[in-house]
């Protein structure tokens, strides 16, 4: 291991991708300590810190700050983070399935490929837009601003926070480019990074290891049980993210001349959770809407003594089983879902037949395409299945053990998976610089195989 590690900075190419990385993803940490102008520092962070986390709008906060990176008690320039960018795609990429025009653009290769990140740009600003005016609103009207400011912090948070988006973009591209790594994707591993000695250190603050410690301290068995959940997780999703039914391929054979061309056997990988972390992230965005809605409902006076509001309040509560039986619902839901945005059956069956490969045992054509719709439909539920108890395993630390909700979704649920995948496609992508120049990979077992096979 400790050789594999000498090689990467052996090779000048390699490791001036990785300098060039690790540079800007310090660039992007360090954008979150500039203020946006005009904002009582001292007044946010005492609204913050008073704030209820377990709250509806407390656990929206908490994970919008997850996937940022930031912290809402600082008034970041960078505090929208990069998921404007990633709401744009994704609104693109569904799009792309309705509207004829950006199908065809997708069809088009290279050229349709660079369209669509302009109109993804596009995108990206009118969101920035509408986040940050909505963000700076709600700052502004709870008296956060200096006197006399208010009307030129708007206008600087509303200009900063897009900027500061874009810029982030921009990082992220440049990344793709020179560095190595997804640059998106980095940009959100590294926000997520950046919070866990925050976690580390609230943790250790209620741990209590003596005896006769009071109810409510984190004792020696808690921190087997925690301990024991993170492995099971990581593990876990190691596992499920390098899944994959290897469906056989066999390519017909050719005369060309007197030679007989084609006749090899491969594989065509279908991946057991092909949608990634995207149904976790769909699910508990809209999980957030329902308990704000009866939130904001049971403070109407005349609503706030219906017992039905209460009750479907209280059964809306992230503590609650009815919750996370939804909760699971739904990520089943946006997987097959996702799958059946993304899987195309009929186009994969149509570029075998073009490139004169098949199924051994079954016609090219419709009978294909059923099979491979049959067989990831079937591998989807158990991808979806360890999805859910992934994205469950926050509650049950929570309401079994009682450690602090910030804490506990660092254990399992969205960010963790995400910096697993993020981290094995990095790792993947490093080996195969280093396997190119002839030098061997991390594992003396073989190859590591990444998400994509």
């Amino acid at each position: 291991m400790l050789g594999t590690v000498a090689n990467i900075f052996r090779v000048q190419d390699l490791r001036n991708k990785i300098i060039f990385t690790v540079a800007l993803l310090i660039i992007y940490r360090v954008g979150f300590h500039i203020r946006v102008p005009g904002f009582d520092p001292d007044a946010i962070e005492a609204m913050m810190g008073s704030r209820d986390h377990e709250s509806p709008l407390g656990r929206a906060a908490d994970m919008m700050q997850m996937f940022t990176g930031g912290t809402l008690s600082k008034s970041s320039l960078f505090g929208l983070g990069i998921m404007p960018y990633i709401t744009s795609s994704i609104i693109l990429m569904l799009l792309g399935e309705v509207i004829p025009a950006l199908k065809k653009l997708r069809q088009e290769g290279q050229t349709g490929h660079k369209k669509i990140q302009e109109y993804t740009r596009y995108l990206t600003v009118l969101i920035c837009f509408v986040q940050s005016i909505m963000f700076m609103k709600f700052m502004g009207g709870s008296g956060l601003t200096y006197a006399g400011m208010y009307g030129r912090a708007m206008v600087m948070g509303v200009v900063g926070m897009t900027a500061g988006t874009l810029f982030l973009m921009w990082l992220g591209e440049q990344i793709d480019e020179y560095g190595i790594g997804n640059g998106i994707s980095l940009i959100i591993m590294a926000g997520i990074v950046s919070r866990m000695p925050w976690a580390i250190r609230m943790l250790w603050q209620n741990v209590d290891l003596t005896v006769g410690a009071p109810i409510g301290s984190i004792g020696p068995a808690k921190i087997l049980l925690l301990v024991a959940a993170f492995v099971f997780v990581v593990a876990g999703a190691i596992l499920i993210t390098q899944g994959q039914r290897r469906i056989p391929i066999q390519q017909a054979k050719q005369m060309r001349g007197r030679r007989m061309y084609g006749g090899q056997r491969h594989y065509l990988p279908l991946r057991v959770n092909h949608g990634g972390v995207m149904p976790i992230i769909f699910a508990s965005s809209f999980m957030m809407f329902p308990p704000i809605i009866m939130g904001q409902l049971m403070n109407i006076e005349s609503l706030a003594d219906s017992t039905i509001v209460q009750t479907i309040y209280d059964a809306l509560n992230f503590r609650a089983f009815t919750y996370n039986v939804l909760y699971m619902l739904l990520i089943f839901l946006f997987a097959y879902f996702w799958v059946t945005v993304q899987f195309q059956p009929k186009e994969m069956a149509k570029n075998l037949r073009d490139s004169g490969s098949f199924i051994p045992g079954l016609r090219p054509g419709r009978r294909t395409a059923d099979y491979l719709e049959t067989v990831m439909t079937r591998i989807t539920y158990f991808g979806a299945s360890f999805l859910a108890i992934i994205a469950v395993v926050p509650s049950l630390i929570i309401v079994l053990l009682g450690i602090n909700p910030s804490v506990a979704n660092f254990v399992g649920g969205t960010g963790l998976l995400i910096v697993v995948s993020v981290s094995l496609d990095l790792v993947q992508k490093i080996e195969a610089n280093l396997l190119m120049r002839s030098y061997e990979g991390f594992s003396s077992a073989g190859r590591i195989k990444g998400a994509q096979g």
